[in-house]
């Protein structure tokens, strides 16, 4: 299943920097969905910048909406990576996390983002 999302709000805030654009910071993202998933969601993450152009990232989203017509919410975990402009992450369904219709919400996917705060994401879900 496909879609994508849009980020509709991002505050990120470093917690230790260094020289040459290493830092480390805590992200917190807002987001829609649209496609296989219908919702919106809010995402927390830890982000290590190697450099102003790179940097590794983890993290917990919290999704409310839609999945396969099912309502509720569900947490993915997130591995991501941030190169050349490009966000990518490959992200877990956290087992136990679905509530409403999504109870038993299960599986995995990934992301990679375009422009203007929009992404395509792919998902495999059982839900």
């Amino acid at each position: 299943m496909e879609g994508t999302f849009q980020i509709t709000g991002w505050n990120e805030t470093p917690y230790n920097e260094g020289e040459g654009g290493t830092k480390k910071s805590h992200a917190k993202i807002t987001q829609t969905y649209t496609g296989a998933i219908e919702g919106a969601s809010e995402t927390q993450y830890l982000m290590s910048y190697q450099s102003e152009a790179q940097a590794l990232f983890v993290g917990f989203e919290v999704i409310a909406g839609t999945v396969n017509g099912k309502s509720g919410s569900f947490t993915l975990q997130h591995n991501g990576k941030f190169e050349n402009g490009v966000a990518s992450s490959s992200f877990v369904v956290v087992p136990g996390s679905g509530t409403g219709e999504l109870t038993n919400i299960e599986g995995a996917g990934s992301f990679k983002s375009g422009e203007a705060g929009r992404a395509n994401y792919e998902i495999n879900v059982n839900a």
